[in-house]
């Protein structure tokens, strides 16, 4: 198989390797802000209640989890991917 007809099969496995990343991180977001900050939920940008540095400090720990979950996930996907194909689905 030529790296862009992996890439192309792998393309659904990376979308749902995605949708997965944003459920988990969802979940590990909210206990960490509720430790962090003992509220429920984190504060959104048009919430005149907080300050503007809760709310970018709430966005900056919510899309580092995201992206770090993301990168492991994708990265499993791959090797999965991998070894049922022989081919890396990135290169």
């Amino acid at each position: 198989m030529s790296s862009k007809g992996a890439k192309l099969v792998y393309r659904p496995v990376g979308l749902a390797g995605g949708v997965l990343a944003g459920l988990i991180s969802g979940t590990i977001f909210k206990q960490v802000w509720k430790r962090v900050s003992g509220e429920e939920d984190a504060p959104s940008a048009l919430q005149s209640e907080y300050r503007m540095r809760e709310v970018v400090l709430a966005a900056a720990i919510q899309g580092a989890l995201f992206a770090a979950t993301k990168a492991a996930i994708d990265r499993a996907g791959a090797r999965g991917f991998t070894k049922l194909t022989g081919n890396w689905p990135g290169d």
